[in-house]
């Protein structure tokens, strides 16, 4: 067991971790995760790992902070790495501990997030009788994951740990998942950690081929209409300086993908909101009318090309710029592949970088972006949760660390709060998680105890992880929950309204739990609002308290997301709702 005094210094800690004893494999376990400087894991116990939670007692240089469900653990450390780019950790038992998991790594993956996560499973001698709580987590979670290690070996651990973190934050990041049988975790080995990874077949291209960016560089000298967009790669490769930069010398309009949000300042004049299924009106017609196409840590999925025979019809070129070769050429056509690190690709193409032909089509663009902007028909007699996301956003002053459930609210969210800086935006975009938003916020604010965390939820998705109350409570991490309550799933809803011709079916959460009285029952203070007199009234109050609120805003049942392009449309047939 080591011990830290409050007087030894992280270098002296560091030093006595390294110490080679001879040690169990749970030691071994916690003290390389302390090497790779993990100061928090989120996790839930269960028989094939309390060697390891055995390890933990007593020792106060590790954090673990306890949550109510698997699913609550691994979403907190989805949180803590997309808010802070550091990996996250979480751990859980074998068996149904591993499988609760399975969501979460999905998640992450869809979306390129670094996680170490840790299983335990049934002793090396039972694997494969379908011993107790016996499950093939690494078999399960081979398609959603970057890499998976079984360790038979206790010898093999201190490795295997210091490969995954290597493998989980470099080149397109992701999950890796680390078995440790309950045998391995308590053997005993010399305890010795690498100081350096070489992984054969696993060397990511980081650096550009020149080549490529002078071509792409050349593109847009040449170009009238380009365009840019900037996806989430962009966060995640901390490139945000250099995307501003870039955007500046070579004067081109950007739009920001549901992931990309904070990228790019959305005060900028050349900033023109979100693509796609329910991006603005200006980013839309942008896209379909640039000679140029330009994307940058973005994966074209299929809610931003939408129907994609007719995704960007005017572009003669597009340049796509990915750490992920894989990426590049699977859903457009692509005439400029650059292949790299998408911070070292601009600090590259910055050096040269020179205007396009662009001042018309930047006034062309101005003018779509001043003419169409968001809109929604507000009332004074019922809460619009537009108006609620307004509302947040000026009272923060955009500086909070938003997250955010699925569903309706996300796309408001997304819509009407603008962000000042990158990692400011945490949201499950490719999976479309429900359930993430609540515990990522906790994770989000693990990692940044100083900065405000607001977590944005329909009433859905709230009741799925709704017991990770019980640790803001114990804890009293001081996030502010959000609920916008229509009482029905609310995107689910507007499908059925729009393209399944009002046929409504199973969508009413009219059975909902009192949300107050939920938070209450947890420890938590609860507030509702129903008006704007209120809303304003009972946010300004939580924003004023201590530690968690949960704040429900009750607001009305009917209202849709708009703009909305409709599976089928290209991304220029927009339903623009009433404001039409």
């Amino acid at each position: 067991m080591i011990v830290q005094t409050k007087q030894k210094s992280k270098e002296q800690l560091r030093e006595e971790l390294l110490k080679p004893d001879v040690i169990t494999g749970s030691e071994i376990l916690l003290r390389s995760l302390l090497l790779e400087d993990v100061d928090c894991v989120f996790g839930y116990p269960g028989g094939a790992v309390l060697y390891i939670y055995d390890a933990m007692h007593g020792n106060p240089d590790f954090n673990h902070l306890l949550t109510r469900h698997e699913q609550g653990a691994i979403h907190a450390a989805d949180g803590y790495a997309r808010s802070t780019g550091k990996t996250g950790v979480c751990i859980a038992t074998s068996g149904p501990g591993a499988t609760n998991l399975v969501t979460g790594i999905a998640t992450a993956y869809m979306d390129s997030v670094p996680l170490v996560v840790i299983t335990g499973n049934v002793a090396t001698s039972v694997i494969g009788t379908d011993a107790f709580q016996e499950a093939d987590i690494t078999g399960i979670t081979m398609p959603i994951t970057k890499h998976s290690y079984l360790v038979r070996d206790v010898k093999d651990l201190s490795r295997t740990i210091k490969e995954a973190f290597h493998i989980a934050s470099t080149g397109r990041k992701g999950p890796v998942l680390i078995d440790i049988p309950k045998d391995v975790s308590n053997a005993l080995a010399a305890f010795h950690y690498p100081d350096k990874v070489d992984i054969r077949g696993y060397h990511p291209t980081v650096s550009p081929n020149k080549l490529q960016v002078e071509r792409m560089l050349e593109a847009i000298a040449e170009s009238e209409r380009p365009m840019i967009i900037a996806g989430g790669g962009v966060v995640y490769a901390g490139a945000s300086e250099e995307l501003m930069e870039f955007v500046e010398k070579t004067r081109i309009p950007v739009a920001t993908t549901l992931l990309g949000l904070g990228g790019f300042p959305s005060a900028s004049d050349l900033w023109l909101g979100m693509p796609g299924m329910h991006g603005t009106y200006a980013a839309n017609m942008a896209l379909q009318n640039c000679d140029l196409l330009i994307g940058i840590g973005a994966r074209f999925d299929d809610r931003v090309t939408m129907k994609v025979d007719g995704f960007a019809p005017k572009a003669k070129k597009i340049v796509h710029i990915d750490v992920d070769p894989a990426e590049i050429g699977k859903i457009v056509a692509t005439a400029i592949p650059v292949v790299g690190d998408i911070k070292n690709v601009l600090e590259l193409a910055n050096q040269k970088a020179k205007p396009a032909k662009s001042e018309s089509w930047i006034a062309e663009v101005q003018d779509l972006k001043r003419n169409n902007p968001l809109r929604y028909v507000d009332s004074d007699t019922e809460l619009k949760p537009q108006y609620v996301i307004e509302m947040i956003h000026e009272t923060t002053n955009g500086d909070a660390i938003v997250t955010t459930d699925v569903g309706q609210h996300q796309m408001w969210a997304a819509q009407f709060y603008k962000f000042n800086k990158p990692r400011s935006w945490i949201t499950s975009g490719g999976l479309g998680t429900m359930g993430f938003g609540f515990p990522s916020a906790i994770g989000a604010q693990v990692a940044n105890p100083d900065r405000l965390v607001v977590s944005i939820n329909g009433d859905g998705g709230m009741q799925m992880c709704s017991q990770e109350l019980a640790i803001c409570a114990i804890n009293q991490i001081p996030v502010k929950i959000v609920v916008i309550n229509n009482q029905v799933l609310g995107m689910v809803r507007q499908w059925q309204e729009i393209i399944y011709d009002n046929r409504y079916s199973h969508i009413d959460l009219a059975g909902s739990p009192d949300f107050v009285k939920l938070a209450e029952a947890y420890g938590v203070k609860g507030l509702r609002a129903t008006n704007k007199e209120e809303a304003g009234r009972v946010w300004q109050e939580a924003l004023d308290t201590p530690g968690p609120v949960l704040v429900e805003f009750v607001v009305r049942k009917n209202e849709n997301v708009f703009p909305m392009v409709t599976q089928g449309s290209t991304i220029d047939q927009m339903l623009l709702g009433e404001s039409e």
